[in-house]
């Protein structure tokens, strides 16, 4: 039996890890992101996207700012000062467009900014861009 060749292999799935405390941006994110071409992690708040990141090591987090028990900005923060995240490309995805935050998301460390209502083609966009796809 002869393997099978290499363009017959199944792509390999990117993770992509979602910090938002809205189900609602979860559901709307998993629309976008078709999750049959993503492996999607979700956490609710900052502290536990911070846990799971270390844990899980996504190729890309997504991160809400106004979230309970740590805000986006702390866990971005956070994620930057552990050497198996601190390059690992975290997008700001969060109502909060005012200059001051945008600011204080690249002070952060985060590594691009959207604003809410989500722009689908946006999101996928960036997506894919730091995906390398």
């Amino acid at each position: 039996m002869t393997p099978p060749a290499e363009h017959d292999a199944p792509p390999v799935r990117r993770k992509i890890l979602l910090v938002d405390d809205s189900a609602t941006t979860h559901m709307w994110i998993g629309m976008i992101l078709n999750k049959s071409e993503y492996e999607m992690v979700s956490a609710r708040d900052g502290e536990e996207g911070v846990e799971r990141a270390l844990a899980e090591l996504p190729d890309l987090i997504l991160m809400d700012v106004v979230m309970p028990r740590m805000d986006g900005f702390e866990a971005c923060r956070r994620l930057r000062a552990h050497r198996a995240t601190r390059s690992t490309p975290i997008v700001m995805v969060t109502t909060r467009a005012e200059a001051k935050n945008v600011e204080a998301g690249f002070t952060s460390g985060c590594s691009d900014y959207i604003t809410k209502p989500i722009d689908g083609l946006e999101l996928l966009s960036k997506v894919r861009s730091f995906l390398g796809q």
